[in-house]
């Protein structure tokens, strides 16, 4: 589905845990958390399907902190990407309250050492171009690249925080081999795509305004990736960083 799991601080809580869920009973707690997460009634992912994707050899984990209070979670499936296996993070959250404590970026750690003890060549996963916090911790703070733009991905989503907008998706994905990320071309001439200070806010008081964004960034995002071009960087204003490519 998304990540939201932005996450700009460091000091985390040492009493804070990140394991894998076994039992039943804990993955409704997850579902839980991310229905709280995401704010909506309806279960944004089903406690079956987690559960067989744990079964199947998948990536279902938590965060706990005081050893039992869930704060966080990811639940992720494997895949192939670029010809080699690949685990899929589709969903992962944290509460409000451990935002900005580091925690995030943990998951996103541990999730990167259990690829690497199963030989993975990526993690990859999916997150709106709009929203700046995440386009800050994906690309800024853990150096995924970015491999393409997928238009309207999952189509209609009725929650807080995406309702009213169409699904666009950036898929990022982060070599499990390589903790430096992408390859940066600050040398090269870039050019910049701005994005807007809150898009969730602007969905709420300004529909309008906040589909002329989305309609922005597609077509100065979508297109110069499709034409081979890369994003190299994100900056602290919101801006990408985009180097074209050529046609062949």
């Amino acid at each position: 589905m998304t990540e939201q799991s932005a996450d700009h601080g460091s000091e985390l809580d040492a009493d804070i845990e990140i394991r894998l869920l076994e039992t039943t009973a804990d993955i409704r707690r997850l579902v839980e958390l991310f229905n709280q997460v995401w704010g909506t009634s309806t279960d944004v992912v089903g406690i079956e399907l987690i559960r067989a994707i744990g079964h199947a050899g998948g990536y279902v984990a938590a965060a706990f902190v005081n050893d039992d209070q869930m704060v966080g979670g990811s639940v992720g499936f494997l895949g192939r990407h670029r010809d080699q296996p690949t685990l899929h993070s589709h969903l992962t959250g944290v509460l409000p309250g451990v935002r900005h404590t580091g925690l995030g970026r943990a998951i996103k750690l541990h999730q990167r050492a259990w690829a690497a003890e199963r030989d993975l060549g990526w993690i990859t996963w999916t997150f709106d171009p709009l929203v700046r916090a995440n386009a800050w911790f994906n690309l800024g703070v853990l150096g995924a690249e970015v491999h393409e733009y997928l238009v309207d991905f999952y189509g209609p989503i009725d929650d807080s925080i995406n309702a009213g907008d169409e699904s666009d998706r950036l898929l990022v994905a982060w070599a499990v081999a390589d903790a430096a990320g992408a390859e940066r071309a600050q040398e090269q001439e870039t050019f910049t795509v701005p994005t807007p200070d809150d898009i969730v806010v602007l969905r709420r008081t300004s529909p309008a305004e906040a589909d002329g964004w989305r309609r922005r960034v597609r077509l100065e995002l979508a297109g110069p990736l499709e034409a081979g071009g890369r994003v190299v960087g994100f900056t602290r204003d919101g801006d990408y960083l985009v180097v074209r490519g050529r046609r062949s």
